[in-house]
């Protein structure tokens, strides 16, 4: 227990705040294959100039082949895409083995599937606790496909669904 917050029932709480989940993609500069990563932790920071921001566990070991490339792509993904979460937040292997990508203007994989992308350029980490915030400028992003969100929410993954009925 650290700060008198036991981290168990942090989980739990925190938990009960639903997010979005984005796969942070690159071609890795060693190889040039596509190399990637899960982040539930994403946010916009500014519309001027257009920065976003995301969390990467400081034991990641994806993040140091996607941050190489220095311009990364943020897949913001869909409901029908957990399959693909998971396999990009898993360690090791070929998170991209069967999986359909094309290259955005900037060259970075975009997620057959993705709701939306951003090219992005790393522009500042910051160490907080066992995580890094990582800041980057936009620098080109558009919409891509259809449907809705795939959500984390109590540990778990689900869908939204479109309220009915007067508001």
């Amino acid at each position: 227990m650290r700060g008198g917050v036991d981290g168990g029932r942090f989980r739990e709480v925190l938990g009960r705040f639903a997010t979005g989940v984005v796969a942070i993609t690159a071609l890795d500069p060693g190889d040039g294959r596509p190399c990637g990563l899960a982040a539930n932790s994403f946010t916009s920071v500014s519309l001027d100039p257009p920065l976003v921001a995301f969390c990467v566990a400081h034991t990641s070991t994806s993040w140091p082949r996607v941050r190489g490339a220095g311009t990364v792509t943020v897949n913001v993904l869909g409901e029908h895409q957990r399959a693909v979460c998971l396999r990009m937040a898993s360690r090791g292997g070929d998170k991209f083995a069967g999986l359909g990508w094309t290259a955005s203007p900037g060259g970075g994989p975009v997620l057959d599937g993705a709701l939306a992308w951003m090219d992005c350029a790393v522009e500042a980490e910051h160490p907080a606790g066992d995580h890094v915030i990582v800041v980057a400028r936009v620098l080109r992003l558009d919409t891509y496909a259809e449907g809705g969100p795939l959500l984390f929410f109590r540990g778990g993954y689900g869908r939204f669904a479109e309220p009915t009925g007067p508001t």
